[in-house]
């Protein structure tokens, strides 16, 4: 069983920044591949960007390519989401997510790919 808690989230105006930061149980972290997947009002979860287990890698949403930075430390089994230049359109509750069984690779973009997933946290940018 793996337990994932998400922190971070909170109210920015258009252009400003937010650091999401997760934190997972588990002794095997390192061999997760991680991802971070947001669902705004009224509409589906969707893919926002995932870390290969090693760190080596990554995918990116086209919405948020540029913007946002993913980040993992192996050590103290944390995953960080830096956001930048954040838009009103960004606006979510935002969930990390787990896949335990070391996959990596486009599937890692979709949402049933991941085992365990965070209870969220709202991220809302105001305009």
């Amino acid at each position: 069983q793996v337990q994932l808690v998400e922190s971070g989230g909170g109210l920015v105006q258009a252009g400003g920044s937010l650091r999401l930061s997760c934190a997972a149980s588990g002794r095997t972290f390192s061999s997760y591949t991680m991802g971070w997947f947001r669902q705004a009002p009224g509409k589906e979860r969707e893919f926002v960007v995932a870390i290969s287990y090693s760190g080596a890698s990554t995918l990116y949403a086209n919405s948020v390519k540029g913007r946002f930075t993913i980040s993992r430390d192996n050590v103290r089994n944390t995953v960080s989401l830096q956001m930048n230049s954040l838009k009103p359109e960004d606006t979510a509750v935002y969930y990390c997510a787990a896949d335990v069984h070391t996959n990596w690779g486009q599937g890692s973009r979709r949402i049933n790919e991941y085992d365990y997933w965070g209870q969220g946290t709202q991220v809302t940018v105001s305009s």
